[in-house]
């Protein structure tokens, strides 16, 4: 029997970011799974003459496939088309919506903000980009052809089956062709109960798995008891007469909080929220220009949410555009309402990028808010060692302090945490993906983890093939550079 085709791993080897897998088709020949930043202690050094670098030979790069439209996964494609890639961009047809808002403020940051590159580059984003359906599968080489599948992890997410077939037409004792191979790359996976998505099914089979373990040694709590958490936690911020700062990606966990926010308003009404004021008069202040833009675009494919979510718009709700969310567009109007929030006692809350914190509006907020008690910070999301999210989440409960923007912060506000409104699965999540196929991978590969998540689940894995008496070679591979 052949062997296993060649993975080439470019990221999310030693942490959660950078995700990037080059799958060898023939010795001229591969796809690219994915071409995501490097952020916290992942990133690399800037300022160097390398630093638009892509940092690998793309020269048989054939295709990009993009599980989904995060930045830690497709936030070097500007650094890929510099370096002469030429090939198509293959995406879920919800990200072929949403990648081209990512990739034009990824490209603002990393090349250029002049208006006639900017216009150049999304048309070329535009010409390559190729929206394929759910669940169909697609050529992308001769002997190879892929398929999506939800991956329930943001609006378009997807995992992708991947079929490569070479010379030999052998069968074995199960009819199957001995030459050709399936390989799942899990992209990041959702979790259940996510108010906008349907959660990932896994597929029949596969023979390699590469699998993420962002929380493969923990487990999340249940949907309702993170709506009671994040009730109880904001009423008991709101008490306090300050703000409550909820750091979030702009795309899916944003839109997730507005959907729980909503509920939450909807059902407590007139309701005391903090000393004389109402919930139903509590303004949720989004500020995010791309989260803003993200939402418009959510709204836009409502077809695709689930029918829960489909029911509350048919009952006239609007889940994320309620009348108490306030949308912050110029920076001019940023400035002020960081001013207003922090020096009034006016109770509010804000949900600002970036998710951890290294960038975006949310570091203004934390710099003029962070040393005052009365305001709270909100943490809803994984934040990856060496981000200031995680130096707060870290050190704030001590009284300790961060570094915003090369200067030091002493942490007086409340922190907090919600491990539930992760859009990750969980250490259960994980291994019933593996353990729900028909037929198990004989293969694993474990990236996107911290180490002891990745050592963890790999231990766990190992014992569910154990008690079945099953092989499987498991490895955790190393290093990107």
């Amino acid at each position: 029997m052949q062997p296993n085709p060649t993975i080439h791993h470019h990221g999310a080897t030693n942490g959660v970011t950078g995700s990037c897998h080059q799958l060898m088709l023939a010795p001229d020949a591969s796809l690219l799974i994915d071409c995501g930043l490097f952020q916290g202690n992942d990133a690399a050094p800037r300022g160097g003459p390398d630093e638009l670098a892509i940092g690998f030979d793309i020269s048989t790069v054939r295709a990009l496939l993009v599980t989904h439209v995060h930045i830690d996964h497709v936030g070097r494609i500007p650094w890929l088309l510099a370096a002469g890639f030429k090939g198509p961009i293959l995406c879920s047809e919800p990200s072929a919506r949403l990648l081209p808002l990512v990739l034009e403020d990824a490209f603002k940051l990393s090349l250029s903000r002049q208006t006639e590159a900017v216009e150049n580059y999304l048309k070329l984003i535009d010409e390559r980009l190729i929206a394929i359906p759910y669940n169909q599968w697609h050529s992308v080489h001769q002997n190879a052809r892929i398929r999506l599948q939800r991956a329930g992890h943001i609006l378009g997410s997807a995992y992708i089956e991947c079929e490569v077939t070479g010379p030999a037409a052998e069968l074995n004792t199960e009819n199957r062709k001995l030459n050709t191979k399936r390989i799942v790359f899990s992209g990041d996976l959702g979790a259940p109960h996510a108010p906008l998505l349907a959660p990932p099914e896994p597929p029949e089979h596969c023979d390699t798995l590469v699998i993420e373990s962002t929380y493969g040694d923990r487990q999340h709590e249940h949907r309702d008891t993170r709506r009671q958490r994040l009730e109880a936690l904001i009423q008991r911020a709101l008490q306090d007469q300050g703000t409550v700062l909820i750091p979030a990606f702009s795309i899916g966990r944003t839109q997730e909080l507005l959907y729980e926010l909503e509920e939450i308003i909807h059902r407590r009404g007139h309701q005391e929220a903090a000393d004389g004021l109402p919930w139903n008069q509590l303004p949720v202040i989004l500020d995010s220009p791309l989260a803003s833009r993200f939402t418009r675009v959510y709204r836009e494919l409502e077809r695709c949410w689930p029918e829960e979510a489909r029911q509350r718009i048919a009952a006239g709700r609007k889940p994320l555009a309620f009348e108490q969310r306030l949308t912050v567009d110029g920076h001019s109007a940023h400035q002020r309402m960081v001013r207003h929030l922090a020096d009034s006692r006016r109770p509010a809350i804000v949900i600002a990028a970036s998710g951890m914190c290294t960038g975006g509006r949310i570091v203004n907020y934390l710099k003029a808010m962070l040393g005052d008690p009365r305001h709270n910070v909100l943490f809803v999301g994984y934040q990856a060692a060496g981000t200031p999210g995680r130096d707060i989440q870290t050190h704030g409960p001590q009284g300790g302090y961060v570094e915003l923007d090369g200067e030091r912060h002493t942490i007086r506000a409340g922190i907090d945490t919600i491990g539930g409104y992760s859009a990750h699965a969980d250490q259960t999540g994980l291994i019933e993906f593996v353990t729900g196929m028909d037929r198990w991978p004989g293969q694993i590969k474990i990236v996107h983890g911290d180490s002891e998540a990745k050592r963890t689940l790999a231990g766990e894995l190992r014992r569910r093939y154990e008690e079945k008496g099953r092989a499987v070679e498991i490895e955790v591979p190393l290093g990107h550079k």
